[in-house]
């Protein structure tokens, strides 16, 4: 199955603008392909206002979330991968959803040799 956390993200997202809060993302800005600017990062990390009012041109695809916002001024192109994004919640009151830290899909073909199938019986 592909990873749920867009689709999470997507929804969440839109819950909170409905509710007239605020959205903000929390990145993890240590993983490969994060493009946020550096003075804000804090402890690996930043988080970002994607509120309609705070950003432009906001994409949150199945691999990345993409938009315009201005840093200190400064008109800025934002991209998170998916598995950057460690969470995302109101603002005004901290309603939302923490992520695992990495969503792992179960390798293909027959399971390890140490996992017991379940087995039925007939009980008289």
């Amino acid at each position: 199955m592909t990873p749920s956390r867009p689709y999470l993200v997507r929804a969440l997202n839109e819950w909170i603008v409905s509710n007239e809060m605020t959205p903000y993302l929390v990145v993890d800005a240590g993983v490969q392909g994060v493009c946020v600017p550096e003075d804000y990062v804090t402890n690996g990390q930043i988080i970002l206002n994607v509120s309609p009012g705070a950003v432009s041109d906001l994409l949150i695809a199945d691999d990345a979330i993409e938009f315009s916002a201005r840093f200190g001024g400064v008109p800025t192109d934002i991209l998170v991968p998916s598995a950057a994004i460690k969470g995302i919640y109101a603002k005004e009151n901290g309603r939302g959803m923490v992520f695992e830290e990495d969503e792992q899909t179960p390798p293909e073909g027959p399971p390890p040799g140490d996992i017991k199938k379940p087995a039925l019986r007939v009980v008289k």
